[in-house]
């Protein structure tokens, strides 16, 4: 029974940069919908319960190119988006904002789930009730995590006008370094 509490750890430490990346999408549209932050935890948790099972069904085939590719893929993607909202934010100003778009999501939802590949890659061999049971856990606490964090980001994005974008993005880059020092610290 350890390996549920093992699991829900797990869980929780794959859910931060969706959450971080939920809050950071609560400050850049305040007044978004209820469906929309239901789409993006939705989205968010599909992918963190999908990229471990990925991982999990290519097994030790791809382990190497997921070990050492995926993470750079996750800097590149989160530093472009970064920067494209701190471009914008200063290009832009006070403008109305724009809406996150469907494609944004699914890119955000890919970049911080990317690194989950390898999760599964750690549980071939194990067996199939704590594979699944896992990898819905993951799925199920991400998005938990992502409602509460769009809630707390929206209180703040009204209150923060357009330094929200700037704010966002940094955040991105920051997720995206730590994904590369991590990646780093674990070559070397």
């Amino acid at each position: 029974m350890f390996w549920i509490v093992q699991s829900i750890l797990l869980s929780f430490s794959l859910a931060m940069d969706a959450t971080a990346v939920s809050m950071t999408n609560g400050l850049v549209e305040p007044q978004m919908k209820k469906k929309k932050m239901l789409l993006i935890a939705a989205m968010f948790g599909i992918f963190q319960g999908i990229m471990p099972l990925i991982g999990y069904l290519c097994g030790s085939i791809f382990e190497k190119w997921i070990a050492n590719v995926v993470p750079i893929i996750g800097f590149i993607i989160l530093s472009f988006i970064g920067g494209k909202m701190i471009y914008e934010a200063i290009k832009h100003g006070d403008e109305e904002k724009k809406d996150l778009t469907l494609k944004v999501i699914l890119i955000q939802a890919v970049a911080t789930s990317i690194d989950a590949l390898t999760v599964g890659i750690v549980y071939v061999g194990s067996p199939q009730v704590e594979v699944f049971t896992t990898f819905l856990l993951i799925a199920v606490i991400t998005f938990i995590c992502c409602i509460f964090a769009i809630l707390i980001g929206r209180k703040f994005g009204d209150k923060l006008s357009n330094k929200a974008e700037i704010l966002g993005g940094i955040i991105l880059i920051c997720i995206a370094l730590k994904i590369l020092i991590e990646f780093l610290i674990n070559v070397l």
